[in-house]
Formats: C-alpha cells, structure tokens, sequence
C-alpha cells in the first residue's frame, strides 16, 4: 500500500509541485494520473521511488515512511519499485537480453559486475521476463535496430525481471503512435491482471487513460483535484482538471501523432 499523508513538494527555486497531497493506493491497483504539463504528475511518482525528496507530510509504502530511508535502505527499497520512463533508458549498443539482465547488476557481487559474468538463473528470469511483453524472440537483437514499441517493451521486461511490487511509468507512450501506444498499454494491463503488480502511470492522452485504468487521479497545479473510478469521470471533471481547456488538449495532441 502507497500512502500519501498532506504531502508537499517545494522546489529548491521556491516552485510548490506538490500541495497537500492525500492518497491511499492499494496493491493491485491501476491507476492514471493526468493533469496539464507541470501539474505535478512527474512529481507524484518520483516522490514514490524518492527521485524526488518531499518538503512535509509523510510517505508510507507498506507502513515504512519512505523520507527516513537512507543508504543501503534506500537502494534496498527501489529494487521493489520498477521505474519506466518515456525515453526507454535502453543501452542501445548492445543486446535486448543484456539490458534485461542490467536489472540484477545492483544485486551482484563486484567480481560479476567487472567481468560481466552473470548467472544462469539472470539470464532465464531475464528470458522469461521478455516472454511475458511477447518479444523472446527479440533477445539476441541489438536495441537500437528495435522499433520504439519494442524497446519500451524491453523496459518493461527489464522492470519485471526485477520482480517489483510497484511499476511506475512516467509518460510511457508518449513517443509512441497510437497502434504501438495500444500494444504497450494491453501489456501494463494484461501484467496487472496476471501478476497483481501496481500500475501507476502519468499520461497526457485521456482517452487512453479512460480505456485503461480502473482509477483516475487528476492533479492541477500540484492538488489533488479529482481522485476516483474511471466510470464516474464526466466531462465537469475533466474541465475541473485541466481548466476547460480538455478539447484545446486532445485536438493538440492528435494533431503530433
């Protein structure tokens, strides 16, 4: 369980991006956060994986207040949470199966981590993992000869090979066209499903995030302004979210893809 507690996030430059902030997220759960650029979606999920250090409140994740972690506590608890970003963060020189296996480096011995010797067991679970988004058969492929689609999917198995808890994905599709962007999602949901692993994703296209979540956060200039199921947002709460402005935003967006 992620719990949120009158959290507030202050900026260095004095910038607020988050304010008093109350959230319960159950595991298991499914849930898209969505908001205009710099609302405070990014904020809330680095918060969780303590990229971002909160200014006040507490942060719980199964009763730990995250914001007194230190050290090895700290890289101890991120190897619970998996962290997907829009760029992929992929080493694109090198294979699909060695970026997978870069998710146990932090847990080997220094020996392994010279010489680049890695278990037999890595390497299945590894192999496993990319079983599990549909692109085995991918492996042996260098990154960079993949479509964009298909390395976000190497990110997500190279998250899962890991084994987290949580799975935060920061604008997963954003680069993505809108077939690639379906086949990305069905994978979020279908390990979700499968695997009761919570999905926490910040997204700019509503639509998606409608079709896809069973919860719905909607921040506006770092409060909380709508939180609930996805069957009850009505378009008075979309306006309420993004300040009237939900049609300007979609015309906006269909028009880059």
């Amino acid at each position: 369980m992620i719990e949120f507690i009158n959290v507030e996030k202050q900026y260095d430059n004095g910038t607020k991006g988050l304010s008093n902030v109350n959230l319960t997220i159950d595991q298991g759960e499914f849930v898209a956060i969505i908001g205009l650029s710099g609302a405070g979606k990014s904020t809330l999920l680095r918060c969780i994986n303590l990229m971002h250090n909160i200014t006040d409140g507490q942060l719980l994740v199964d009763g730990t207040d995250v914001s007194k972690l230190r050290g090895k506590e700290v890289r101890r608890f991120r190897r619970r949470i998996g962290m997907i970003f829009q760029s992929f963060n992929l080493v694109t020189r090198t294979t699909v199966l060695k970026n997978v296996i870069v998710s146990f480096v932090p847990d080997l011995p220094y020996w392994r981590k010279i010489t680049g010797i890695v278990k037999k067991e890595h390497k299945i679970k590894a192999l496993e993992a990319l079983d599990k988004v549909g692109i085995l058969d991918k492996a042996f492929v260098r990154c960079d000869q993949l479509s964009g689609g298909q390395q976000q999917r190497v990110a997500l198995a190279r998250t899962l090979a890991q084994n987290p808890d949580i799975i935060l994905a920061d604008e997963p599709i954003a680069s993505l066209d809108p077939v690639t962007a379906k086949v990305v999602m069905d994978d979020f949901k279908r390990i979700n499903k499968e695997t009761n692993i919570s999905v926490l994703l910040n997204i700019h296209h509503v639509e998606v995030a409608l079709e896809y979540a069973d919860r719905i956060i909607g921040i506006r200039k770092g409060e909380i302004v709508y939180d609930g199921p996805t069957k009850e947002v009505t378009q008075d709460v979309l306006d309420e979210i993004y300040g009237g402005k939900t049609e300007e935003i979609q015309a906006a967006l269909e028009e880059t893809e």
